[in-house]
């Protein structure tokens, strides 16, 4: 893929995406929004959203990096028995399953120390966490495999466009999922 690496090709190729990516995070918005009574009912839910979200979108975002790059080695295929794929959808699913408790811990334990009754247990907060994190996970590793194969079928450099769309889809996909999650447990 020959690539132009000026200011104005990649302008030229983001500015579209980052009109929609703006659409796309109005909606996280006005999501989030909608939910604020059960934020300030349950403040363990409030401290959760940032952390969810952005731990979401960096999952996505090391997945799409390493994805870039194999796309620029040539080494990147996107065959359903390509191992390299399917370690990396692998490794970000374990990341996701050990880092997500550890995230819902500390969030449980932050609103202990701050307001001294953090309103949900412990176990429901890492519940949630753990379930929305493998939830995000799985949705940002379908996000980034479909936004690398467009990115690399309409010939742009995946490296201009898939982490954009990655981390700010994973925004509101882990406002969406955070609180589908919350209401098993509330």
């Amino acid at each position: 893929m020959p690539t132009e690496w000026t200011v104005r090709a990649i302008t030229r190729a983001m500015l579209p995406v980052l009109l929609v990516l703006t659409l796309v995070e109005l909606g996280s918005g006005l999501v989030l929004g909608s939910f604020e009574a059960q934020l300030l009912q349950y403040p363990s839910l409030l401290v959760l959203v940032p952390v969810t979200i952005g731990t979401a979108g960096n999952l996505g975002s090391v997945l799409a990096a390493r994805l870039s790059t194999s796309f620029h080695l040539g080494t990147l295929t996107f065959s359903p028995s390509d191992d390299e794929l399917a370690g990396n959808a692998i490794a970000t699913l374990a990341l996701a399953v050990t880092m997500f408790p550890v995230i819902g811990a500390g969030a449980w334990l932050a609103t202990l120390v701050v307001s001294g009754d953090p309103a949900l247990t412990f176990a429901t907060v890492i519940w949630v966490a753990l379930l929305s994190g493998i939830s995000l996970a799985i949705l940002a590793i379908l996000v980034t495999f479909t936004a690398t194969y467009f990115a690399y079928q309409f010939g742009l450099d995946p490296d201009d466009v898939v982490i954009p769309v990655v981390t700010n889809v994973c925004d509101v996909l882990g406002v969406v999922v955070l609180f589908v999650v919350a209401q098993l447990f509330i």
